[in-house]
């Protein structure tokens, strides 16, 4: 009996050696070489493109079953729900006594209801909560994630949506995950390799030339879809480079176009095997856990690289967290202390495709990636600004609010002043006092303009 069985098996084994062979021989071809040379065959654009023209279709496929069974698709436009009027914080206070019958310059009991006003429309139309929630879609891109009023529409796209999850974690899923190991298995062992060189200028040009293609191989396990514009004001050593924070592929998306010098806290596990590996060849700037909190510590580690123009520029996110892609928030102070010239990058996600917003709050690291490699695509667009350097008489605080009203403005997010860290933390005193502040302006201005008259 098991001589019958040889024959079998020998069969299964050359159709498995054979598949291997073709896999690793596509992946070779189509992936890697193409990452080590830098050229793209065109072929993720076709795929987008495609995509593309199956998201139309369902979409009308949705609209005609929903209009047919008089169902609400999407959902209501949430931005109707305070009216709001464009007026100061004296215009309103003002505008409230006299509605209430009272014009007297001192404290006034209708001064409460502002207050309280302000916190209802503060709770019901939150600026910054909203900001750490996955933005919702108007159509449906055949992911988990649908629209509002997710109901059966036809069988054809529910057959579709089947289709697609086979294709995305049949045959995506695998791929994404042998070129994520690929790219990061290679960053290691030819970092440490190169980390044995001499300082010098074959070891920079090595180094250099590594983290492009273990980058790029990286960017194909996402099928990352990147379009860079304005590339002659790239970022050049001796600065920094910030840019607005969405997902921490943030740095594989900039890091595919061009060399950084990272600056982070030093992790264990894989993450700490991966920063020793890099730093043997590139000078990176990592930082014990006990050392983040020195501002003095951090700042003149930070001059000392920029003042060495012989290495790369430091990639630095200064919002401090993830943002969902729809805004930039508070700049931190302190990359715009060093007194060096800085490199805005604006960065926006095109959600169709995948939501590459990271909310650590709610999702792990191996999660929020294997949510990413499962999506169909990851899509964005980067803008390199021109250079910028502080002002005379511009402080810190003044230059960080100018670079991220430029980041705010190129990538189309709203330019809002809350400090990221409202996502774990609660309200600063500061903020409470400026409101405190304002409020004393009014009745000291109604003071001052009683005594004169």
């Amino acid at each position: 009996m098991e001589s019958y069985l040889f024959p079998f098996d020998s069969l299964i084994c050359m159709l498995l050696g054979i598949s291997f062979t073709v896999w690793c021989t596509l992946l070779l071809v189509f992936i890697i070489v193409p990452a080590i040379l830098g050229v793209s065959f065109g072929i993720r654009r076709l795929y987008m493109e495609s995509l593309l023209k199956l998201f139309e279709w369902a979409t009308v496929r949705m609209e005609r079953g929903a209009k047919e069974k008089n169902q609400h698709l999407y959902k209501p436009n949430s931005n109707g729900i305070i009216a709001k009027e464009p007026a100061s914080h004296e215009q309103e206070i003002q505008e409230l006594r006299r509605s209430g019958g009272g014009s007297e310059p001192e404290f006034d009991m209708s001064d409460i209801f502002y207050f309280c006003r302000k916190g209802v429309e503060s709770i019901v139309d939150d600026e910054v909560t909203k900001r750490f929630s996955a933005e919702e879609l108007e159509s449906w891109n055949l992911l988990t994630r649908s629209n509002y009023n997710s109901q059966h529409i036809s069988t054809r796209l529910t057959v579709l949506w089947g289709v697609g999850v086979l294709i995305r974690y049949g045959f995506l899923l695998p791929l994404r995950v042998t070129l994520a190991f690929t790219g990061v298995g290679l960053l290691v062992v030819l970092t440490s390799i190169i980390g044995l060189l001499p300082n010098g200028r074959t070891k920079n040009y090595l180094s250099e030339k590594v983290h492009l293609m273990c980058y790029r191989i990286c960017v194909r396990a996402l099928t990352a879809i990147i379009t860079y514009h304005d590339s002659e004001n790239k970022p050049k050593n001796g600065g920094i480079c910030v840019a607005n924070h969405t997902s921490p592929i943030d740095v594989i998306i900039l890091a595919s176009d061009g060399c950084y010098a990272m600056v982070g806290q030093v992790h264990g596990g894989l993450m700490g095997v991966i920063q020793r590996s890099m730093v043997k060849a590139c000078p990176h700037i990592w930082f014990e856990r006990s050392e983040v909190k020195d501002r003095h510590l951090v700042a003149k580690r930070l001059s000392d690289h920029v003042a060495d123009e012989s290495k790369l520029p430091i990639l630095i996110f200064p919002e401090g967290t993830c943002i969902n892609n729809t805004s930039v928030m508070m700049f931190k102070k302190g990359s715009f202390e060093i007194g060096c010239t800085v490199y805005p990058v604006a960065i926006k996600y095109d959600p169709r495709f995948g939501d590459a917003f990271w909310n650590s709050s709610t999702f792990g690291m191996v999660n929020y990636l294997l949510h990413m490699m499962s999506s169909w695509a990851i899509v964005c667009s980067v803008w390199y600004l021109p250079p910028m350097s502080r002002m005379e008489g511009e402080d810190a605080v003044q230059f960080a609010n100018r670079v991220k009203a430029a980041i705010a403005r190129k990538g189309g997010l709203a330019d809002l002043l809350w400090d990221g860290g409202l996502k774990r933390g609660k309200v600063k005193e500061v903020f409470k006092e400026e409101q405190q502040k304002l409020y004393s302006k009014v009745l000291v201005g109604s003071g001052e303009d009683r005594s004169r008259s």
